[in-house]
């Protein structure tokens, strides 16, 4: 299962079909209805996920490590951070960046929603479903992809808004996003850091490391999900979604 590198400036170029004969040749895709708040986006999913994983064990000899396309999914986190992003008021001069965005749900219903978006990823294949997710909704005026890895990249620009979900599951991080935060948010009293975590998950060594750069509040969002089984009824997820200010800004 080989496949030459992916091209994040061909990604940009490419038209859409060519784009999505290009994914659905690499991976099998569909693209299904997601509906946050009563906005809908086509996003493109994988059609058989577990079929592709098997295809990708077999390829994988044993001394090499199984990587797994977490970035293809779409996390309950980024639903409940979507539905925030649609509660505020978009200026499209005002850009956002999101982070570690995976098929960029978030960045996404942002656009849709009329914020001005960068979606980023250091994973070129998270940034082709993207990229086609955004010619699929016609979001090309308001959302650009860009290659960014938020542990060790730097952006040569600075955003008034910042997001991520599930971007606090790994300790060793912690560090270098907060780094990044740093570099990259405004020092403006408007500035603000949007981060979405499931809720049983524990972060508490990020925001020691981050309280002498920044303050924050948090609150808890939920919904039930109804499965396509009766017997399996509804499940529930819950995810504490944080606003982060920097200390230190500009009036």
């Amino acid at each position: 299962m080989k496949h030459a590198p992916l091209s994040v400036e061909w990604i940009r170029e490419a038209g859409f079909e060519e784009l999505l004969r290009h994914a659905d040749e690499r991976f099998g895709v569909r693209f299904d209805p997601v509906t946050i708040g009563g906005s809908t986006l086509e996003v493109l999913q994988f059609a058989d996920l577990e079929e592709y994983i098997d295809r990708l064990a077999e390829a994988t000899r044993e001394e090499q490590r199984l990587e797994l396309p977490f970035w293809a999914k779409i996390w309950p986190t980024s639903i409940l951070l979507s539905h925030s992003l649609l509660k505020m008021t978009p200026d499209p001069s005002r850009e956002m960046l999101e982070i570690g965005a995976g098929i960029g749900l978030c960045g996404l219903f942002a656009a849709k929603h009329g914020f001005k978006v960068t979606i980023s990823d250091n994973e070129p294949e998270a940034l082709l479903f993207a990229q086609i997710g955004i010619l699929r909704n016609n979001l090309q005026d308001r959302a650009d992809i860009a290659l960014v890895d938020f542990t060790k990249d730097r952006m040569e620009r600075r955003f008034p808004l910042l997001i991520g979900s599930e971007v606090l599951y790994r300790e060793t991080d912690y560090r270098p996003l907060i780094k990044f935060l740093q570099h990259h948010i405004e020092p403006s009293s408007d500035a603000a850091v949007m981060l979405a975590k499931d809720y049983k998950l524990g972060a508490k060594k990020f925001f020691k490391l981050a309280e002498p750069e920044f303050s924050w509040q948090q609150k808890t969002l939920g919904y039930r999900e109804r499965s396509g089984r009766e017997e399996q009824g509804e499940e529930r997820h819950l995810c504490t979604i944080y606003t982060l200010k920097p200390k230190k800004c500009s009036a």
